[in-house]
């Protein structure tokens, strides 16, 4: 059985939309959007829904945990993406992340915090949300992909990555930043770093030719292979259908890379044989939600968070 790391969470939290749909207000800096579903809204919507519902069943399946939480308010269309706003951290550490959208600021939920503090070990919560005040944003696991072995941040320089507030995260949370500049074919900046990054235990999948600087292509392939990871370089189409925003999972009979079905279908046979050395491949049918600009890994918000001790009850003990 493949065993256990620290990369690959075995809990996830997912947000169920009943009001999801291309944000108006990120469309002018997310290429991945689409500025037209195509669709009724209230259809694109319901399919929202249903594709959520779907993931959530695969993912148990495979014997990971999901905390589903439903979101029926109105004003949130990318509601479904929460490693945007909340990001845990072995040792029982949460982060609260600047955001931004203004209407994406509302998705950060108390009752999400309030879960993981009854069901985990929480130490701390720490906050970020303030330097919205400043404009000063870092968009969590979406800004940032984060390699728990090396105590790494990998980041796409962004407005939606401050360079304060990424320094100030990885002080707290003990990660280095390696910060680089990435556009796609079209030169503009890759919005989010995890639309171009997935690091998994013993794989990494990069677009590096996104990467502007040879030099600094260099030294991420370099960092990434320090944790005895093979570097799977994914080109600029199958970056566009989302190959790079995919996460490795620890489920019942092991790790599992969690993708859209879109993504595994750009990836090429090699690839796929790397990938299958050391994870099951569970591809994921998410057309409607990709139209939003963002694939699984932005839908799931990974636990990295131990688990509170279930207490048995008096009449059991008694038994």
């Amino acid at each position: 059985m493949t065993l256990v790391t620290v990369q690959a969470p075995s809990a996830v939290v997912l947000i169920r939309p009943h009001f999801f749909s291309p944000n108006p207000e990120t469309a002018h800096d997310n290429a991945f959007q689409s500025r037209d579903a195509g669709h009724d809204a209230a259809l694109v919507a319901e399919a929202a829904y249903a594709e959520v519902t779907a993931v959530a069943g695969a993912l148990e399946a495979h014997g990971i945990a999901v905390h589903l939480f439903d979101d029926d308010g109105p004003g949130r269309p990318d509601s479904v993406f929460p490693n945007n706003w909340i990001s845990t951290h072995a040792g029982g550490h949460v982060a609260l992340y600047p955001m931004h959208a203004p209407n994406r600021r509302t998705e950060r939920r108390g009752d999400i915090v309030e879960m993981l503090k009854q069901r985990y070990r929480v130490q701390d919560v720490v906050d970020y949300s303030g330097l919205e005040l400043d404009d000063v944003f870092l968009e969590g696991t979406g800004a940032m992909v984060l390699d728990h072995a090396a105590r790494i941040a990998y980041v796409a320089r962004s407005r939606r990555a401050d360079p304060i507030a990424l320094e100030r995260f990885c002080t707290n949370f003990g990660y280095e930043p390696i910060v680089f500049d990435a556009s796609d074919e079209n030169g503009t900046p890759i919005y989010h770093t995890n639309v171009m990054m997935c690091i998994a235990t013993d794989f990494a999948l990069v677009g590096l030719d996104l990467i502007e600087s040879a030099a600094r292509r260099r030294h991420v392939v370099e960092r990434l292979a320090t944790q005895d990871r093979q570097v799977l370089d994914l080109d600029r189409d199958q970056i566009r259908n989302y190959a790079g925003n995919a996460i490795e999972l620890h489920g019942r009979n092991g790790r599992v890379l969690a993708l859209s079905r879109r993504a595994l279908a750009s990836l090429s046979a090699q690839q796929r044989r790397v990938i299958e050395q050391s994870c099951t491949i569970l591809p994921l049918d998410v057309p409607t939600i990709e139209l939003a600009g963002g694939s699984v890994r932005c839908m799931l918000a990974g636990v990295h968070l131990d688990r509170r001790a279930v207490l048995a009850s008096p009449a059991a003990v008694a038994a």
